[in-house]
């Protein structure tokens, strides 16, 4: 699932490149809205011809370029977004960058809270889950739209807030995420209590 994460060592750095880790049917999900903004647009761009008959046909062609700005600009900034963490000596950059925005967001380790995974949260089963009328597939469209408003997998306490982080991160990946961070930075990071178990289900894994 998603680009396969990447370590660079740099002199006396950590660059970690989680790429993008959108699931394959979110993706779809993002293509159906673009093509349905789009059609909406096309209807609006049809009725302003000729433009120059009148104003309101104008405000109609204005309005149909508009959504298609909304809608390509919406679709390639969610499609092409891309996760990175870099590890220095004294901080912890989180970047995030899109075809039209970078971001980052810089932490001192001094004052990083324990490092926890916390995966995708369990939600309340639709109340029509496994029943024969369930025609629509109402649970799985609650855990698509859990999917795509999920913030990430890891998280850490900074002065008071929550940060989260490494959205499409699961537990077979976190783990050596984690393993390469401490490798850089052990001495000032933190796991929380469920590390234990997640690496200890993966030596099983493994051993067998």
């Amino acid at each position: 699932m998603g680009s396969a994460i990447s370590y660079h060592w740099g002199e006396n750095e950590l660059l970690i490149d989680l790429g993008n880790r959108i699931e394959p049917r979110i993706k779809v999900l993002f293509w159906a809205e673009l093509i349905v903004t789009a059609a909406i647009a096309t209807i609006f761009l049809l009725q302003s011809f000729p433009i120059s008959e009148n104003w309101l046909n104008a405000i109609a062609g204005l309005c149909a370029a508009v959504i298609y700005l909304f809608a390509s600009y919406r679709f390639l900034s969610r499609m092409f977004t891309k996760e990175k963490l870099l590890l220095k000596p004294h901080y912890l950059q989180i970047i995030n960058r899109s075809p039209f925005s970078f971001k980052v967001m810089e932490y001192d380790w001094e004052h990083i809270g324990p490092l926890h995974y916390v995966g995708e949260k369990r939600k309340t089963d639709h109340p029509l889950k496994g029943k024969v009328f369930d025609y629509f597939g109402f649970d799985t469209h609650e855990k698509l739209i859990h999917n795509l408003h999920h913030e990430g997998n890891l998280y850490f306490n900074y002065g008071g807030f929550s940060v989260r982080f490494g959205k499409g991160v699961y537990s077979w990946n976190a783990e050596e995420v984690v393993n390469m961070m401490l490798l850089y930075k052990g001495d000032k990071i933190v796991l929380g209590p469920e590390w234990d178990a997640i690496m200890h289900s993966h030596e099983i894994s493994f051993g067998n």
